[in-house]
């Protein structure tokens, strides 16, 4: 039950930075900060995922995946940024 109660707050909380992210980048226009919203929206769905399998901590390859996926959306955000710097 806690275990539940924990997920949620660190779904929630990514929902959050999500949501800030997302302010930035409505404010700015820069993709960077557009890369982040996804990528912590991404994740926070992928933790709400967790809800509902009967052992999260199996270690899914669905799991693994979207999660690399987030992150390869962070680097990606991030070379754009150093790309159109230069």
């Amino acid at each position: 039950m806690i275990d539940g109660f924990l997920l949620g707050v660190i779904v929630t909380s990514t929902f959050v930075v999500a949501g800030f992210f997302a302010r930035f980048w409505l404010a700015t226009r820069d993709l960077l900060f557009l890369g982040f919203a996804a990528a912590f929206a991404l994740e926070g769905l992928n933790r709400m995922a967790f809800l509902f399998l009967d052992k999260p901590n199996a270690g899914d390859e669905v799991i693994y995946g979207v999660r690399l996926l987030s992150y390869l959306l962070i680097l990606a955000a991030i070379a754009n940024k150093n790309r159109t710097r230069s």
